[in-house]
């Protein structure tokens, strides 16, 4: 048995307080780590700064602790990081393994490019062009990244053809924010997580992180994705899609309620419990491979 113990993390997004979603994936990220004695990081994620909504970042910590949840360590934010994102940025440059791009989604689009997992599949156009980088967004060159695969515990093995499915891909956007993809594999290394449990929509992104953590030298973490909490349109539940934000005085009914959307085992009375005794039941009891797959590709 391996002596390394487990680090996940939490790294919820300050637009807004936590949701139904936000619980669910919570819970599974807390008691994956902790069922295996393993620690539970948090990070918040507010590398996209527009995105940003003032005082959600404490709303969404005092939602947590309300809930029962207790992380381990000091909160890691992304907003501190920025001078690490530059240097691995260069990095890439200098090793010819990026490149400034001026082609927009809207260019994509009239050039007619083609739909992939990740939207419009790039091909190219600017990987020989050696521009500068005013006002120039900052892609991965994937040309012989090939095919990229992995064993998600839930969902089995997932591969994509990077090149063909996917493209090169942006790591800093013109506007200059940092991508979700050059942060979170970053953020993982620094923060030595060796398991991620997050939901489903990131399934096939998860094929990029791996090329990116291959062409920085990281190891890769284990990862486990959960289905998605919908709507009753079959959209994902979030912010954009009208989700309500928790009401921490409905706790234990919330709590058993994303127990049972993880088909986990709840025991009789925990309903009288408190939201900590709830969590804790939790762990105790949690076992992944209880949760249920949707067929098709409603994650």
């Amino acid at each position: 048995m391996s002596s390394t113990p487990i680090i996940g993390r939490y790294a919820p997004t300050p637009s807004g307080p936590l949701h139904f979603g936000s619980l669910v994936s919570a819970l599974a990220s807390y008691c994956q780590a902790k069922s295996q004695q393993g620690l539970w990081l948090m990070r918040i994620e507010d590398v996209d700064t527009p995105r940003v909504v003032d005082g959600s970042t404490g709303q969404i910590l005092n939602q947590l602790e309300a809930l029962g949840f207790e992380w381990d360590g000091e909160i890691i934010y992304q907003s501190d990081q920025f001078e690490r994102y530059e240097a691995t940025l260069r990095q890439l440059l200098e090793q010819g393994n990026a490149y400034y791009c001026q082609c927009s989604r809207r260019i994509l689009r009239q050039a007619k490019a083609r739909s992939g997992p990740l939207g419009l599949i790039y091909p190219g156009t600017c990987r020989s062009k050696q521009l500068d980088s005013f006002n120039h967004s900052i892609r991965i060159n994937t040309e012989s990244s090939g095919i990229t695969h992995y064993q998600d515990l839930l969902f089995g093995q997932v591969k994509i053809n990077i090149p063909e499915q996917i493209g090169d891909f942006v790591i800093h956007r013109a506007d200059n924010i940092y991508a979700y993809h050059l942060a979170v594999v970053m953020d993982d290394e620094l923060q030595g997580i060796n398991q991620v449990v997050r939901g489903a929509d990131l399934l096939e992104a998860t094929c990029v992180h791996l090329y990116l953590q291959q062409l920085l030298g990281f190891k890769p973490p284990e990862y486990l994705h959960i289905p998605l909490v919908r709507n009753a349109n079959g959209d994902k539940l979030s912010k954009q899609t009208g989700a309500t934000a928790l009401d921490t005085s409905q706790a234990t009914s919330l709590l058993i309620e994303a127990m049972h959307f993880l088909g986990q085992s709840v025991e009789q009375g925990l309903d009288q419990g408190t939201a900590s005794e709830i969590v804790a039941q939790a762990v105790r009891s949690w076992d992944y491979r209880r949760i249920p797959v949707p067929k098709g590709d409603l994650y």
